[in-house]
């Protein structure tokens, strides 16, 4: 082969590179805020690199959330814990602590209080490792019904559209959203008729926890 032409190859292949990196890299696309990531937690940090989920600060936590909490320079205090059905996470000296319904932040900062009794200036560093708390439900004539681990907006369209889509004999203009607040049940009506006709997007509200889409 020529000089030339050899290097010509060459730089092909360098051109090249990133291109190819990229298309494996969208093939095996996962959500952002199910990726483990370097980031900096709640808290001071000891300069090493944590994995932690890319969550928003505003994210509240919720039962079978998992984060992992640790105290600089003392491994004894140091552990992953699994948010319980009660809302509620167990730590030494702390006892139990009720987690569900708060920030990372908070919840940092209340250990940071309790701790304070057994250690001087405890150093706290809080991080999510597992969201599994941030479900909806889709329920009757949809393609496929059942139990959706979501991001932190996902509205009705797209739970929808995670379900599959609507079935032939679906009544498209009776959905229903069915949401707990404060041990109350509230019931949002929805319209996809309208909704596909450019009319009425105010429907399409941002789902919550928990929240159940019912298809009749």
């Amino acid at each position: 082969m020529k000089p030339l032409t050899f290097a010509r190859s060459i730089l092909w292949c360098v051109a090249l590179a990133p291109m190819v990196q990229g298309c494996t890299t969208m093939t095996d696309y996962v959500p952002d805020f199910l990726v483990p990531q370097a980031m900096p937690a709640a808290g001071p940090s000891d300069g090493g690199d944590e994995a932690g989920l890319m969550v928003d600060p505003a994210y509240l936590l919720g039962p079978e959330d998992t984060v992992k909490i640790s105290v600089w320079r003392d491994e004894q205090l140091t552990h992953e814990v699994v948010v319980r059905p009660d809302g509620m996470i167990s730590f030494p000296l702390v006892g139990d602590l009720m987690v569900a319904g708060r920030t990372v932040e908070d919840v940092r900062q209340e250990l940071v209080t309790r701790l304070n009794k057994f250690v001087p200036n405890p150093h706290v560093t809080v991080m999510v490792t597992k969201i599994l708390s941030n479900k909806i439900y889709v329920a009757g004539r949809v393609a496929r019904p059942g139990e959706f681990l979501v991001g932190h907006y996902t509205d009705v369209l797209q739970a929808l559209s995670l379900a599959g889509g609507l079935t032939p004999f679906a009544k498209e203009n009776d959905i229903k959203i069915i949401r707990r607040e404060k041990g109350e049940q509230k019931v949002y009506p929805f319209r996809y008729g309208d909704i596909r006709n450019g009319r009425g997007l105010e429907q399409n509200i941002v789902l919550q926890r928990g929240d159940v889409v019912v298809v009749p």
